[in-house]
């Protein structure tokens, strides 16, 4: 077994293309994308959040942008730990960290706090608290791409493939509905669909599987007048433009108030009480009034260059584990910043999921900053192994 050590640097030689073939190229533009989306991040909850932070917190405006400089100190400090690991050691502890999320997805239904109709929260005393349901899908990637690796050879038998991914992931998603979190649930279909899709699953499956998803998330929106609420307010903000149409409205004026180069950081109008969530689900919002499109297109680019170096890192391997579990990182990501982005558009419905690594919060931050790092270890490992062949 090879130890992973930190491959020197080397001069970068020839420009541009010859930058793109240094063995450590991955890994810098990882750690350089996700600092300045963590960056980005931390000052645009400073400025969205100061007013409820005033309101909430006795006069305190930073209380709420202190709270998430500590969330991402303690998500970096993690994030370059298990970026140092090697990926023997990932996916270790890969089995223990599934059933430990696997506890608390159980706990939350017997000892969590609801918040806005959903059961998900676990509460540890002030302003502490963890949301299960978040861990829960990286422990899905790399518990999958641990299974579904073991298993490579047996995959073209059916019940090799579907057991025992599919019905672990099916439970996971049922203790994550049964606590009213639907936003989540939709985020984790296509992250667990893609393991399947990534080894070769045949494609009637999924149709079927878009079929039986469809099906779940109208049953569960008929089911609860707020989900349905936001699904007409959807269709038709200006129906009930003071009441569920309200957000999305306000979020739209927010974009379009920005133009170009926006207001300028800090000069929010709508962060004043008018734009529910203004630093959680609607931070975009925010983020295209006080810096324009040229603010929102960054935040778009950051997240179209992690993708990219995730599909470089999955193309660039042999080893199925490494490409299944970067595979589904980048699908986790980009699906769940593409639902975040898209309500904040009017594209899609809301449906309260955090944009990754800019949203408030400690239980989305962290473990996205922890997949990052599990990616940056990867882009070592293929480093090290790329090196020793020169």
């Amino acid at each position: 077994m090879t130890t992973n050590r930190p491959v020197k640097d080397r001069k970068f030689e020839g420009g541009l293309a010859a930058r793109l073939e240094h063995p450590m190229v991955h890994y810098q533009i990882l750690l350089g994308a996700t600092g300045f989306l963590l960056t980005l991040g931390v000052v645009m909850v400073a400025s969205s959040s100061s007013v409820f932070s005033y309101q909430q917190n006795d006069g305190n405006s930073w209380a709420l942008a202190t709270r998430q400089l500590i969330f991402a100190a303690l998500g970096v400090f993690l994030m370059m730990a298990v970026s140092k690991m090697h990926v023997d050691s990932i996916r270790r502890w890969a089995n223990l960290f599934m059933v430990g999320v696997g506890i608390l997805l159980v706990a939350v239904l017997i000892i969590g706090t609801a918040r806005y109709g959903q059961k998900n929260w676990i509460e540890f005393g002030g302003p502490f608290r963890i949301q299960p349901s978040e861990f829960a899908k990286l422990a899905v990637v790399l518990w999958g791409a641990d299974v579904l690796d073991k298993k490579y050879h047996l995959l073209e038998q059916r019940n090799h493939l579907l057991v025992p991914l599919v019905p672990v992931c099916l439970t996971v998603l049922v203790l994550i509905m049964l606590q009213g979190d639907l936003g989540t649930a939709m985020v984790m279909m296509p992250i667990m669909a893609s393991l399947l899709y990534f080894v070769g699953a045949p494609r009637k499956w999924f149709a079927a599987m878009a079929v039986a998803a469809i099906a779940a998330i109208a049953a569960l929106s008929i089911a609860a007048p707020y989900r349905m609420a936001r699904f007409t307010s959807w269709l038709d903000p200006f129906a009930d433009a003071q009441g569920t149409g309200f957000q999305v409205i306000r979020g739209q004026q927010a974009l379009g108030s920005g133009g170009w180069w926006g207001v300028g950081l800090g000069g929010s109008r709508e962060k004043w009480g008018t734009l529910p969530e203004a630093h959680t689900d609607f931070i975009y919002a925010v983020i295209g009034e006080e810096l324009g499109i040229l603010g929102t297109m960054t935040v778009m680019i950051l997240f179209v260059i992690i993708a990219i170096i995730g599909l470089r890192i999955a193309r660039s391997t042999n080893e199925a584990f490494i490409q299944i579990a970067a595979l589904g990182i980048i699908t986790w990501l980009v699906v769940q910043a593409l639902v975040n982005i898209g309500a904040v558009l009017g594209i899609l419905p809301i449906t309260g999921v955090p944009l990754p690594m800019v949203s408030y919060g400690g239980s989305s931050l962290i473990p996205s900053l922890v997949a990052m790092g599990v990616l940056m270890s990867f882009a070592k490992h293929e480093a090290l192994i790329q090196s020793k062949r020169q």
